[in-house]
C-alpha cells in the first residue's frame, strides 16, 4: 500500500490510489504496448504513473496542481520516459503536445478528478486525437450513466453521445477504501474503444445539441422537449423506429437520435 503525507486539495478532487495491484489491473486491460504513448490526466502521487511508465514507451502528464512538483519527482524522478505538463488539461492543446512523440498505440489512462469527468471525456473526443482506448476510473453511479442501456434510469444524453463514439466496457469496481482520503462512493473502471461507425451523423454538433435538448427535461416528452425543431420530421423518423412524440428521451435508442438529427 502507498502511503502520502500531504494536505490534499479538494478543489481538485484530489482522491489518491493507495493499492499497487488495482494499478497493475488498470495497465493489464491494455494488451498491446508496442511504440506506445499513454496520456494521464492527475497523476497525483505517481502510483499509476510508476506503472505506466514500466509498461509503455512514454507516458504524458497533466498535473494542475503545481504543488505536487517535488512529490511526484521523488516517486517517478527515476523514470526518464515521463513528462508533466503542470497545466490545466481542459485548456491544453493534445494534438500539439503530442505532434513531437513518435508512436504506433496512443491510449489514455487516468484516474480522473471526478468533477471534471464528463468535460474530459468530451475534450479527448473533440481532439480529434486517434486513441486506441481511453481507460477511466469514474464514480460508479457515473460509469452505470456512459454505459447504460436505452429504457433504464440511468439513460441520459452523455449515455447518447458516448455510445456513438465509443463502445464502452465496465472492467472492475474499485472499493472506495483503496483511496486515501477515502471518498464517499465506489469507483469502477470503463474503457471506451473507439467505433469504427456505418451509421454517422452528417454534423455531430448538431447531434450533440438535439440529444441535450431531447434531455433537457427527463420527464417531458420529445414534443415537448423538441417544440422548437420540426416536429413533423422528427415524428415521421420517430414512427419509422416504433416511437412517437409522446416517447420520452430514456426510451430512445443511439441509432434512432442519428437519424432524427440527420434527417433534420
Amino acid at each position: 500500500m502507498e502511503k502520502y503525507d500531504l494536505k490534499f486539495k479538494k478543489k481538485y478532487g484530489q482522491n489518491f490510489l493507495k493499492d499497487v495491484n488495482v494499478v497493475k489491473r488498470i495497465v493489464d486491460i491494455v494488451k498491446d504496448r508496442d511504440n506506445s504513448l499513454v496520456i494521464e490526466v492527475g497523476p497525483g502521487g505517481g502510483i499509476l504513473t510508476r506503472e505506466l511508465a514500466t509498461s509503455f514507451n512514454n507516458v504524458l502528464c497533466y498535473e494542475i496542481d503545481e504543488s505536487l512538483n517535488d512529490e511526484l519527482n521523488s516517486r517517478i524522478g527515476e523514470f526518464d520516459n515521463i513528462q508533466v505538463i503542470y497545466k490545466d488539461f481542459l485548456s491544453c492543446d493534445i494534438s500539439k503536445d503530442i505532434e513531437d512523440y513518435k508512436y504506433e498505440n496512443l491510449y489514455f489512462i487516468s484516474n480522473v478528478p471526478y468533477y471534471i469527468t464528463s468535460p474530459i471525456i468530451l475534450k479527448l473526443i473533440d481532439s480529434n486525437v486517434p486513441f486506441n482506448k481511453i481507460i477511466m476510473m469514474v464514480q460508479k453511479e457515473v460509469g452505470d450513466r456512459f454505459s447504460s442501456n436505452f429504457g433504464s434510469k440511468e439513460y441520459g444524453a452523455i449515455s447518447v453521445i458516448l455510445q456513438y463514439y465509443f463502445d464502452i466496457k465496465k472492467e472492475f469496481i474499485v472499493s472506495k477504501g483503496n483511496f486515501v482520503p477515502v471518498p464517499k462512493v465506489d469507483s469502477v473502471i470503463v474503457s471506451f474503444t473507439p467505433k469504427n461507425r456505418t451509421n454517422k451523423c452528417i454534423d455531430e454538433t448538431k447531434f450533440r445539441t438535439l440529444v441535450n435538448n431531447s434531455f433537457q427535461f427527463k420527464r417531458k416528452t420529445i414534443k415537448n422537449n423538441l417544440f422548437n425543431y420540426d416536429l413533423d420530421i422528427v415524428n415521421s423518423v420517430l414512427e419509422k423506429h416504433g416511437y412517437n412524440l409522446n416517447s420520452r428521451a430514456e426510451e430512445i435508442d443511439v441509432d434512432t437520435f442519428i437519424d432524427i438529427s440527420n434527417s433534420l
